[in-house]
């Protein structure tokens, strides 16, 4: 089932997009970190219910969005590269062995598709890239995603801060990814990814 949001909100929460009945705004984490979050997140996933880049943003302070590909306008690059910027991306080449942690993660947000289109695009290959493992196999999931790096844009977050901050930092993100898909399942009518 795709997920989609109406237009004007209509019986959902204008922060977490889930139907007010199953708001998870009041649970949502906050989590401090050193590193700076930036995501670019297609346009076409801006409006989907089962976003996980609106709940990072949420849950991290240091977390901003951009929008990319919406049609007629443009993407201002400048200062994407900035020193200090590491992207999250599985071909990523790694930064030298004696750079410092990065001050800032770019992290992706989109479909497998729409992500390599923007990698290659935007020209992010040159950066500096931090690669996590491929999730576990029965790690829960609310889209399949076809690449096995595949995992949602909270989960890839949480996983570049635990490198870089420590599973404690990681750890809060990772529950309430768990929670976004417990109620996402139940608005869908459903109690698990089978049914």
């Amino acid at each position: 089932m795709r997920s989609s949001t109406p237009a004007d909100l209509a019986g959902r929460c204008p922060g977490c997009y889930l139907p007010c009945a199953l708001c998870l705004c009041a649970e949502v984490p906050r989590v401090d970190t050193r590193t700076e979050v930036l995501v670019i997140r297609h346009n076409k996933e801006a409006h989907k219910s089962t976003n996980t880049a609106r709940l990072a943003a949420l849950a991290l302070p240091r977390c901003h969005i951009l929008s990319y590909g919406a049609p007629g306008q443009p993407f201002a690059l400048s200062g994407l590269d900035a020193p200090g910027t590491w992207i999250v991306f599985p071909d990523a080449p790694p930064p030298p062995p004696e750079a410092p942690p990065p001050e800032r993660l770019l992290v992706l947000d989109g479909n497998w598709a729409q992500a390599r289109r923007m990698y290659q695009r935007l020209g992010l290959s040159r950066m500096p890239g931090l690669a996590l493992p491929p999730p576990a196999a029965d790690t829960r999931r609310l889209r399949r995603p076809p690449h096995p790096y595949g995992m949602s844009t909270v989960e890839a977050i949480a996983g570049a801060l635990a490198v870089l901050e420590g599973e404690e930092v990681a750890r809060p993100l990772h529950a309430l990814h768990e929670l976004m898909i417990d109620r996402v399942l139940a608005a869908r009518g459903r109690l698990s990814e089978e049914d």
